[in-house]
C-alpha cells in the first residue's frame, strides 16, 4: 500500500520528472538517501521502495529510521505491493535508479523475475524503454554476478558501480558519496550544483 495517495493525471508538459528510488539490502544505503535527497533539492517527484534488507541496513549503516527516509520521498511503497501504481507501464515515470543494487536483485533483473515491486518496476522500466539505472554493491565480482550485469546492460539497463573519483581530491566520504549520486543522476540529464567535474590537467 502506497503511504501517499495516487498522483493525480497530468500532461507530460505540465508534470514535473519523476524518478523511481528502490533501496536494496546491499551495503550503502547512504547512497540512496542522498539520491533522495538530491532529488528533492531538483524538485523532482520521486516514488521511493524499501525491501526488508534495506530497513534493516539502513539502520545499522546510518542514523536514518524508515520513517525518516520514506518521508524524503513524495510517494513510497511497499515492496510486496505489485498493485502500486509504478507496477504498470501505463504509469508515466521518466526512470527508476536501484540504489544501492543487491546482486540479488540484479539477478531477479535479469531474468525478470518480478517477485516484488522493486525487481518488477525494473522489468517495466526495461519494458517501457525507460532509463534504468543499477548501482550495483559488490566485491569482488564472480562470474554470475558479471553474466547478470553484461545481462542487464544487453536488456537496456546502465549498471553503475559506485567506484569513487579521486581526481576529485574528496575530503572524506561525505565528498566520494556525492560524488556519486551526482554522477548518476547526470544520466537522467540532471544537473547537481556544485559537482566537481574533470577539466583535464591543470599546467604549471
Amino acid at each position: 500500500m502506497s503511504t501517499s495517495t495516487i498522483p493525480p493525471t497530468t500532461t507530460l508538459a505540465t508534470r514535473r520528472k519523476r524518478i523511481i528510488i528502490a533501496l536494496t539490502g546491499a551495503t550503502g544505503t547512504i547512497l540512496g538517501i542522498h539520491a533522495l535527497l538530491a532529488l528533492r533539492a531538483l524538485n523532482v517527484e520521486t516514488h521511493l521502495i524499501l525491501s526488508k534488507w534495506a530497513e534493516n541496513t539502513l539502520k545499522y549503516e546510518t542514523d536514518y529510521t524508515v520513517a525518516n527516509v520514506r518521508a524524503l520521498a513524495d510517494f513510497a511503497y511497499s515492496n510486496h505491493d505489485l498493485a502500486a501504481p509504478i507496477a504498470s507501464g501505463s504509469f508515466r515515470v521518466d526512470g527508476m535508479i536501484v540504489v544501492p543494487c543487491s546482486m540479488k536483485t540484479l539477478a531477479a533483473i535479469n531474468v525478470g523475475y518480478g517477485e516484488d515491486l522493486i525487481a518488477r518496476a525494473a522489468d517495466v522500466m526495461l519494458k517501457e524503454r525507460h532509463r534504468l539505472v543499477l548501482v550495483t554493491r559488490e566485491c569482488p565480482l564472480s562470474s554470475v554476478h558479471l553474466e547478470n550485469m553484461l545481462g542487464v546492460t544487453r536488456h537496456g539497463a546502465i549498471v553503475f558501480p559506485p567506484v569513487p573519483a579521486f581526481y576529485t581530491r574528496p575530503a572524506g566520504l561525505a565528498d566520494v558519496v556525492e560524488h556519486i549520486v551526482g554522477r548518476v543522476l547526470d544520466l537522467f540529464g540532471l544537473e547537481v550544483e556544485g559537482l566537481p567535474r574533470w577539466e583535464g590537467f591543470v599546467r604549471d
